[in-house]
């Protein structure tokens, strides 16, 4: 509830005139919030290293790398001199691998 607040009082403060799709519109959203975005509270270390793996792996899901190690911009080089990770994490993992995600219910 507060963050739904607090996306409202803020959504309401921005100037109108932004593009906005029909389907958008006809909800009410304005376009600064992403869509199927879902608050978690982390539960444990095995939820936060789930949580964790999903940030790593998202560059190379969504096309941007080949690569976990590719995409300069990570805390995974952070893990990797720390030794948390080995540089060929996740390896040829592609856009198959699942981590972190709400799962589509049937």
């Amino acid at each position: 509830m507060r963050w739904r607040l607090i996306k409202t009082v803020f959504s309401r403060g921005l100037a109108h005139g932004e593009y906005r799709s029909e389907s958008r519109q006809s909800r009410g959203e304005r376009g600064v919030w992403q869509r199927r975005y879902w608050e978690h509270l982390i539960r444990d270390e095995n939820d936060f290293s789930r949580h964790v793996d999903y940030i790593h792996i998202n560059p190379v899901k969504h096309g941007l790398v080949p690569r976990v190690a590719d995409w300069p911009h990570s805390s995974f080089h952070r893990f990797v001199r720390t030794g948390i990770l080995p540089m060929d994490w996740a390896g040829d993992a592609g856009v198959d691998w699942e981590c972190g995600e709400r799962k589509p219910t049937t």
